[in-house]
């Protein structure tokens, strides 16, 4: 995450009041906030788009917030701060065991979340700029856009989400892992090859073409995608990487 980027948080809390109140007030404080009420929410926000960051409410109602809590990590590198009581001393201990990142105690002040957010969110912002692991990237953001290695979908910056074909996603997934450099259309067909067979079948040119048509403002000027005549494509943007 950039310093420029805005973080995607997810809060998952049974309680609407709190649920209003820190969407409100995050999102007040340059942060776009999610929430759902249980654990099949969470989940389902999770494999739909890239969080940030995860706060939990380990007393959901009929679910076992611990369990959720080790799924969670089990599943997924994104940071998670816990929201417990303040007599819940052995649960904050044990989620912290688990792999949360910090706890927040209700009631709770909304400056003192923000501070705690913000610290965990700069932890992960260092640890990114360490040597990545194989497999660990989580999307992809450039330009508003988001791509979402796991699900394999695109949301444009209005939040919707753009259907891509297997040749489109592996060609716009390659382009975003070398980000302001130009690739030839070989480079492009062996980066593409390594995800999905049907560029094989399409030339490199095809695929730049459908992809501009659905990410580009106007596809006859392209802003994004560029073409270098005699050389190949670059994706004109700076490129966030999640993990």
């Amino acid at each position: 995450m950039t310093s420029t980027s805005v973080p995607h948080l997810l809060v998952i809390d049974d309680d609407p009041a709190i649920r209003e109140l820190v969407v409100e007030y995050l999102s007040q404080n340059e942060m776009r906030v999610s929430a759902g009420s249980n654990g099949r929410e969470l989940f389902e926000a999770m494999d739909r788009e890239a969080i940030d960051l995860v706060l939990l409410d380990l007393k959901l109602p009929g679910e076992d917030g611990m369990q959720l809590a080790r799924t969670l990590r089990e599943r997924a590198t994104v940071p998670v701060i816990l929201l417990t009581g303040r007599s819940e001393e052995a649960d904050r201990v044990m989620g912290l065991e688990l792999g949360a990142d910090d706890y927040v105690t209700k009631p709770f002040s909304p400056r003192e979340l923000l501070a705690r957010v913000r610290a965990v969110l700069r932890r992960y912002q260092v640890q990114a700029t360490l040597p990545e692991r194989d497999g660990s990237r989580r999307a992809f953001r450039f330009s508003g856009w988001e791509l979402n290695l796991r699900t394999r979908r695109l949301r444009s910056p209005a939040g919707d989400t753009v259907a891509l074909s297997n040749g489109e996603f592996s060609l716009l997934n390659a382009l975003c892992r070398a980000p302001q450099r130009v690739l030839t259309r070989d480079q492009l067909l062996s980066l593409s090859r390594l995800h999905e067979a049907e560029v094989y079948d399409r030339t490199i040119d095809v695929q730049i073409r459908r992809l501009r048509l659905k990410i580009e403002t106007d596809p006859a000027k392209p802003e994004l995608i560029r073409t270098e005549r005699g050389a190949g494509y670059q994706l004109a943007s700076t490129v966030e990487t999640l993990f």
